[in-house]
């Protein structure tokens, strides 16, 4: 089929044999949906033992390898294939150029090295293994040499590296590329993500002084819901249940929380109780919300030209949203003026409506909201910025991620109106800290603070959700008493 098989020059002296190296977990695996997955893909990482890293001999063989094999191929029959028939007829010229150079290799370095050469032509490379295993939560790429990832909480170092930078910086424009957007030394920094909504971020040389950074945030292939954070402890039964009535009667909700404090994944779970009538409408820098509603449109901002035209912007979404008879409105990151906004939506009739936010606690929540509404140029009092702020925001809930890696909803608090300039507060569930165990993981309870008719419990007789309301907080309550 490729033609081109003939080229392969025989006269080729073969590198030096490699050292025999079992290949680690974290080398082996499949890419993409429709690729093969060899049995080592879904073996966690143990946290302890270091891995053995590939021998420089064997990156010689493998460079020597795939220079033959883009020699030998046709690229654009190649593409024509679906992915299993491109992998099979690439491994075929991978052994055909193996035996004709007379390269002495084990067989597991052999499968490993076969494996390797398919992920570089077909795929994203060395991240492969990596984006195939369902218990990493990032991955962080600190140029060719370098590859930490986050299991459990905790940053590991791996042994996967690249070629080169050039190699690294080819697979970042291969990801950038496919969602319409670019890297280059002209535009070095750009946001991105995968097919399944795994959000990428790189920066390129010269702003990376060591080579391309490449930091991906991964999504789980099962969608968390919110009785699995119950199960893991991150919520108490009460609190889920308090979360799932919140969602159910259309409170304007803010998520906030730390960087990987588990934000993203609460807004999935929250958005779980939409009613499948109503239209939702997702702005988003980097689309990743995964809404299972049947009625929603997903929006995700743009960067400028080459000659710098045509951005739009998070503010220009959100605005446009107000024109696209939207029933919620959900912003999955408000970092800007589009603050505004978004309260001005949350004010005319678009109850239900969402965001995150990076925030420590709840109250800097909305020092946060008030201080980027104010750097968009809005020439407002304060107190009218506070009192947008109080008509508009109903419920704000906390999201911490722990020194032990471990994540916990920490308060689920509602926004009670102005004392003065003051905006009073009030918690319904706190996360109490009692110490630690022997392994060095945090024990903690999630308690009721006593409140036993929120603000929001008219919204919930709206909807017929009192009675359900009355039962989880006197049932949080219990437990605490307890």
């Amino acid at each position: 089929m490729f033609g081109k098989r003939a080229q392969i020059d025989e006269s080729v002296t073969p590198a030096p044999a490699p050292a025999p190296v079992s290949p680690p977990p974290v080398r082996a695996g499949a890419p993409a949906p429709a690729r093969k997955t060899g049995p080592a893909l879904i073996e966690p990482m143990p946290p302890p033992a270091p891995e053995a890293p590939r021998s420089d001999a064997y990156y010689v063989t493998k460079s020597m390898i795939f220079g033959a094999l883009i020699e030998a191929i046709d690229l654009t029959q190649l593409a024509r294939l679906d992915a299993d028939s491109a992998r099979e007829e690439i491994r075929d010229i991978v052994n055909e150029i193996i035996a004709i150079k007379n390269i002495v290799m084990s067989i597991s370095e052999q499968e490993s090295l076969l494996e390797d050469i398919c992920n570089d032509v077909l795929g994203y490379g060395p991240l492969e293994p990596l984006l195939a295993r369902d218990d990493i939560a990032d991955i962080m790429v600190n140029g060719a040499m370098q590859t930490y990832i986050e299991v459990g909480g905790k940053i590991q170092l791996t042994n996967v590296r690249f070629r080169d930078n050039s190699q690294l910086m080819n697979i970042c424009q291969r990801i950038v590329s496919q969602v319409g957007r670019r890297v280059d030394e002209a535009s070095p920094i750009c946001d991105a993500r995968l097919a399944d909504g795994s959000r990428v971020n790189v920066i390129s040389p010269p702003l990376a002084i060591d080579g391309p950074a490449l930091t991906i945030r991964k999504f789980r292939r099962d969608k968390l819901t919110l009785d699995q954070l119950v199960r893991s402890g991150t919520i108490s039964p009460e609190g889920g249940e308090i979360l799932k009535i919140i969602g159910r009667v259309r409170c304007n909700v803010l998520i906030s929380g730390g960087t990987g404090s588990g934000k993203t994944t609460l807004l999935n779970c929250l958005t779980h109780f939409i009613d499948a009538g109503e239209r939702v409408i997702t702005c988003e820098d980097a689309a990743e919300l995964q809404l299972q509603q049947p009625h929603v449109v997903r929006l995700e901002t743009r960067p400028p030209s080459l000659e710098g035209t045509g951005a739009v912007t998070m503010r220009d979404l959100v605005r446009n949203c107000l024109r696209m008879r939207p029933e919620r409105i959900i912003v999955g990151e408000v970092r800007g003026p589009e603050a505004f906004d978004l309260l001005q939506a949350m004010n005319t009739g678009h109850d239900g409506s969402m965001g995150t936010l990076h925030a420590n606690s709840p109250r800097e929540a909305l020092s946060r909201l008030e201080s980027m509404i104010t750097m968009g140029g809005f020439a407002l009092p304060p107190r009218t910025i506070r009192e947008m702020v109080v008509s508009s925001i109903d419920v704000i809930v906390q999201t911490s991620r722990l020194r032990d890696g471990s994540r916990r909803i920490t308060h689920i608090s509602e926004v009670m109106g102005l004392e003065g300039d003051v905006v009073i507060m009030q918690d319904l569930i706190v996360y109490d800290i009692q110490g630690e165990d022997a392994a060095g993981r945090l024990k903690g309870v999630h308690r009721s603070t006593g409140i036993g008719r929120p603000r929001f419990w008219e919204r919930a007789r709206y909807f017929g959700e009192e009675q359900r309301l009355a039962r989880a907080l006197d049932a949080a309550e219990m437990r605490e008493s307890a």
